[in-house]
């Protein structure tokens, strides 16, 4: 047996189910389906690969309670990527599925920084109830 090391950065990107600040709802499936088309773009056009934890959670802050996904990424070491590449990639599949599934905002987390992918000002109307 081998052991490969790599340097250690992850990423997760939180991103809601709701379209917009409706109460129509995208199924996770729909999610999962972008992810691997955005993936096969990936190792097509740049031989990048992107390996992805895909979990349900809930976001709560006062009366909203809306269904979320967090997409995880480690830096996988079979595919070893340099820090700058990796969050270049992450950042720009976080802004793709925001666009796609009509999110206001997203926020991805690094292990050095959080970012938050924002349209407009507003809020979800439920926050302040």
């Amino acid at each position: 047996m081998k052991v490969i090391k790599a340097s250690t950065f992850n990423a997760t990107i939180t991103i809601g189910l709701q379209k917009g600040y409706s109460n129509e709802l995208y199924t996770k499936e729909s999610f999962i389906e972008a992810i691997q088309s955005y993936q096969r773009k990936l190792i097509t056009e740049k031989n990048l690969y992107l390996s992805a934890c895909v979990l349900d959670c809930l976001i709560v802050l006062n009366n909203q309670l809306e269904p979320h996904l967090k997409i995880e990424f480690i830096s996988y070491p079979k595919f070893p990527l340099e820090k700058g590449v990796f969050k270049s990639n992450v950042n720009s599949l976080g802004e793709f599925l925001m666009k796609k599934f009509e999110q206001n905002r997203i926020v991805i987390a690094y292990s050095d920084e959080t970012l938050m992918f924002e349209i407009e000002d507003k809020i979800d109307y439920r926050i302040n109830q």
